[in-house]
């Protein structure tokens, strides 16, 4: 298994680490595709998602001395700009090779590892203090094994609102989520993280890219978007609650 920290020789070459094995993957070019990863960071340049990111930071309460994983990171948005913020050791998986490259080249001070987190998450047991899924994949049981005893983890998924505009109203996601992780961690807090900003044509174009929607006449012009998520954040269970030693 990658420990923290190893692999020094191949981050100062490329940037990040790529674990992804044939069998990791169901497509030649799996996961964000260079167009959407590029979408993305021109929606996060103009500040569209900042309210969720001082949402994220506000439940997380990240410190210097934490280390934090960030699963299904994409660009490294979010964890990149904790990391810079509070000093934390970061440390993010993706299975998109464009996104990755994008978090090396922004985010040079955390690991960046190209992998599959639904299959495996390539690290050792316990290290992390955070772990961090933000609208991504959920392997609750890998997070449970990397993460510390006295660690915290926080999903993120759409809110009903998220987008509203553009597909309409979505389902809530909350209980499913919280049902999924309840065998191995106990929901702490929950809140939710929202911003309706005006965006030019452009803009919306990128949101659909983004998405993975085609687009739509109805909503090329320039409109008002609504960006939300629902924040979870869970403890792990102790061995006890859970049925046995872990």
């Amino acid at each position: 298994m990658v420990c923290v920290r190893k692999h020094s020789f191949d981050i100062a070459r490329s940037g990040y680490i790529n674990l992804l094995q044939p069998r990791d993957r169901r497509s030649r070019n799996p996961g964000d595709s260079a167009e959407a990863v590029a979408a993305r960071r021109r929606l996060q340049d103009l500040g569209a998602t900042g309210p969720l990111l001082e949402g994220i930071a506000g439940l997380l309460g990240l410190a210097k001395e934490d280390v934090v994983l960030d699963a299904g990171c994409g660009d490294g948005f979010y964890l990149g700009s904790l990391a810079e913020r509070c000093g934390c050791e970061g440390h993010g998986i993706d299975i998109s090779v464009p996104a990755i490259q994008a978090a090396a080249r922004r985010y040079p001070g955390c690991e960046w590892i190209v992998g599959n987190a639904d299959r495996f998450v390539p690290y050792a047991d316990g290290v992390f203090s955070a772990v961090m899924s933000i609208t991504a994949r959920q392997n609750a049981g890998e997070f449970r094994r990397v993460l510390r005893g006295n660690g915290r983890l926080l999903v993120a998924v759409p809110a009903p609102d998220d987008l509203i505009e553009l597909r309409g109203t979505g389902r809530d996601r909350t209980a499913r989520t919280i049902a999924d992780f309840a065998s191995d961690f106990e929901l702490v807090a929950q809140t939710r993280a929202t911003a309706t900003v005006s965006l030019d044509e452009a803009a919306v174009r990128d949101v659909l890219l983004a998405i993975y929607r085609p687009l739509r006449p109805r909503v090329s012009a320039a409109s008002r978007v609504t960006f939300s998520l629902d924040l979870l954040l869970f403890r792990p269970r102790s061995s006890a609650a859970r049925g046995g030693e872990f």
